[in-house]
């Protein structure tokens, strides 16, 4: 048993892939996650099945999006219990039942925005809702640098951002997150923090001294919000051996206060390691659900190219 975290804030990591995959199954590469109220646990990857459905113990509830989707990115349980998946091969973002049947597009397939125009959509990544009313927002970060807010019957609102490191800039808009009074949270994973905006856009503050922050999520199931962080490595091949520079797994109240970390060593296989934290969720006993794109980041870089663990479950103890 590999445990992760000090204090109330440790874990036990499951070390290979996490879910009994059916037979002949891959997931390539998980690249998403989201938990359901029901605990139902949706893993969104680029491999044989785009989205794999589990309970909380990896058994296989239901398969789906065969056919659908270019370039499986972001998933998101909205507050209805429907699916909103996002897919940065065909800049769209689609509403989805749980059992695959698409309810709502935006964006049109194939047809992105012009680069850095801020216009929805050119490879967005993650979406986000607000609590309170509905309201969602759309990370669109990889060849554009914007947040696009929409109404809940999706009429697109208005959006900001632009290029660049200052504050309110953004370098990859990769995740969003929207806590109970509608602060909105965004990783900006190239300019290595998150910043927090009002819900009108205005930024408000920024959270530093982080890896490469990939993807957040904001649980408001408790009475304590947290924000569950993964980062990336941060450093480059010759210091590959170095500690504390990510991959890893960062626990922070909303004020910014980090109360853990889980992971010191660099990427690798070995259990208590990690590849590339690029989605992030947690169940009702608060364990955490981690997808990596570790083929895209490592194993497609292999001689040969070989498939790595891309997905963990770290279960909390106590």
């Amino acid at each position: 048993m590999v445990l992760l975290g000090s204090g109330e804030w440790v874990y036990e990591v499951s070390g290979d892939d996490w879910g009994n995959l059916p037979e002949g199954a891959t997931y390539k590469e998980a690249t998403a996650v989201d938990v359901d109220a029901n605990d139902n646990v949706y893993v969104f990857n680029r491999g044989t099945h785009p989205m794999i459905v589990f309970d909380t113990e990896g058994n296989v509830q239901r398969t789906w999006g065969h056919g659908i989707f270019n370039n499986p990115h972001g998933v998101t349980v909205g507050p209805d219990g429907n699916l909103w998946c996002v897919d940065n091969g065909d800049h769209t973002v689609r509403q989805m039942t749980p059992d695959g049947k698409v309810l709502m597009t935006i964006g049109t397939p194939g047809q992105p925005s012009p680069p850095m125009s801020g216009k929805p959509f050119n490879a967005p990544a993650h979406v986000a809702f607000d609590p309170r009313n509905g309201d969602f927002y759309v990370g669109d970060g990889y060849t554009n640098a914007a947040v696009h807010k929409y109404s809940p019957d999706g009429k697109h609102l208005f959006s900001w951002g632009e290029s660049g490191n200052d504050p309110g800039q953004f370098n990859i808009v990769h995740y969003v997150g929207v806590d109970k009074n509608g602060w909105v949270y965004v990783a900006d994973r190239e300019n290595h923090r998150i910043q927090v905006f009002s819900p009108e856009g205005k930024f408000e503050a920024q959270w530093t001294n982080m890896s490469r922050a990939a993807c957040l999520y904001l649980d408001t199931k408790g009475d304590q919000e947290l924000i569950y962080v993964g980062e990336y490595f941060s450093g480059i091949n010759p210091n590959r051996m170095g500690t504390h520079l990510g991959p890893r797994v960062s626990i922070y109240d909303t004020q910014g206060n980090r109360l853990a970390r889980l992971g010191t060593q660099t990427y690798g296989d070995e259990p208590g390691r990690f590849y590339s934290p690029h989605g992030i969720a947690t169940d009702s006993k608060g364990d955490i659900y981690v997808a990596e794109v570790s083929y895209a980041d490592y194993g497609s870089k292999m001689d040969p190219p070989q498939e790595l663990r891309s997905m963990q479950k770290l279960i909390k103890q106590g």
